[in-house]
């Protein structure tokens, strides 16, 4: 590919490339004790997607905490959360699992000239950072010019900001045409029809291939392992944008086994 035909990688991270198991919601429940004064019941729900901001805000109104205080409250779980997590940095290593074909989708992503990878993900900036350096990641996708939870608690906003983030850094408009998600969760294909760029959707979280589908996702793939196929999925989503690829047929699931 050409200058001309760059095309925007944008990465999911939870259940997409790593699981950490319930260390984020280890670091919920220290935020908690720490900002409301006493352990939280209730947690958020797992697999998700839906960006930290909007997690928090559950779990202080699933607990108790009075709607007049969370506005205030909100920020200050906002800033510690990162604190929180950096304190389990070992045990993200320790108990934390990359997802199969991870590092070496990201490898090939990278390696691919025509591609740019970055991330948008409803983890804070600095979370989703600790995340990536803890399976040493991080080096495989430009966290410049990505879009995170501290950027816009609203996850499809995040597709437009990383557009633009990459623009001002690459020289080039980025569009459906030429910007792709991949992730794992319901929320990431809501980010791709409401952000405006198709979605590739991998069954390794929660959400099954089909439940993927029905969603709106224009590929399914069952996990990363078949590296050679995501790039095919990646370069013929953007290509064949303007003819609007699945719109008659439906998305297309395939088998990585």
């Amino acid at each position: 590919m050409t200058q001309a035909q760059q095309v925007l990688v944008l990465w999911d991270i939870d259940r997409t490339l790593l699981y950490v198991g319930d260390i984020d919601r280890q670091v919920y429940r220290e935020t908690f004790a720490e900002v409301v004064g006493r352990p939280a019941e209730r947690l958020p729900a797992r697999g998700t997607g839906i960006t930290m901001p909007l997690a928090i805000r559950s779990l202080l109104i699933d607990n108790g905490v009075p709607e007049g205080e969370v506005d205030g409250l909100l920020p200050r779980m906002v800033d510690l959360l990162p604190v929180y997590l950096a304190a389990h940095a070992e045990d993200l290593r320790a108990q934390g699992v990359l997802m199969p074909g991870a590092a070496a989708a990201l490898r090939a992503v990278q390696d691919h000239p025509g591609l740019i990878p970055t991330a948008v993900t409803g983890n804070l900036k600095p979370n989703a950072v600790l995340k990536l350096a803890a399976f040493d990641l991080d080096g495989f996708l430009d966290i410049e010019i990505g879009g995170f939870a501290s950027d816009d608690h609203h996850r499809p906003a995040l597709v437009a900001i990383a557009q633009k983030r990459a623009q001002a850094k690459y020289g080039m408009v980025f569009t459906r045409s030429n910007t792709v998600i991949i992730g794992d969760s319901l929320e990431d294909v809501r980010t791709g029809l409401e952000g405006g760029a198709p979605v590739i959707g991998i069954a390794s979280g929660k959400t099954t291939a089909a439940e993927l589908s029905e969603a709106g996702a224009d590929l399914v793939f069952d996990s990363l392992a078949d590296v050679a196929r995501v790039l095919e999925g990646i370069v013929a989503l953007t290509t064949t944008s303007r003819a609007n690829v699945g719109s008659s047929e439906g998305p297309r699931l395939y088998s990585s086994s």
